[in-house]
């Protein structure tokens, strides 16, 4: 069974002028149901069909396929609730770990997260100096839930 092992980070505004080679992520979900979430991505000319099961402490089951292009957007087009996701995602290595930096746009605009995948819950992990705050585990980060509870619409004071 495949596990994702994931830690979500704020980051430091200052340093996304120092991240290079980003990709345009654009996503939608079929489904956010609590016990699995199922995604269509679409990176690029590539397409991914995601199955998401519920976390557990920041382990959850995770499965994702390639699909063909043209299915994911009719998926998106035909099968998607609600609105798209839409960041530009970018990948820094750093120390042992490969991290994720996604920028959103659209209706959340502002919003940056770099995520780190790691291969058990008690491996240590060396934090990069971009990072601001932890956010792991906080459900308004959710890529699903910022969907119907976008940035745009959070009380940041």
């Amino acid at each position: 069974m495949a596990k994702e092992i994931e830690r979500k980070f704020l980051v430091d505004k200052k340093a996304i002028a120092s991240f290079t080679g980003g990709k345009r992520i654009k996503q939608a979900y079929i489904s956010t149901e609590s016990k699995a979430v199922v995604r269509v991505r679409v990176i690029g000319d590539h397409a991914y069909l995601t199955l998401k099961g519920e976390s557990k402490g920041i382990t959850r089951t995770e499965f994702e396929y390639p699909i063909p292009f043209e299915d994911a957007n009719e998926m998106i087009a035909e099968l998607c609730d609600g609105p798209i996701i839409d960041k530009t995602r970018f990948i820094v290595e750093h120390e042992k770990h490969t991290w994720e930096i996604d920028i959103f746009h659209g209706d959340n605009d502002g919003l940056i997260i770099a995520e780190v995948e790691m291969q058990s819950e008690s491996e240590s992990v060396e934090l990069p100096e971009w990072i601001d705050k932890e956010v792991t585990g906080d459900p308004r980060y959710y890529n699903s839930n910022l969907l119907y509870f976008p940035f745009k619409d959070w009380d940041k004071s």
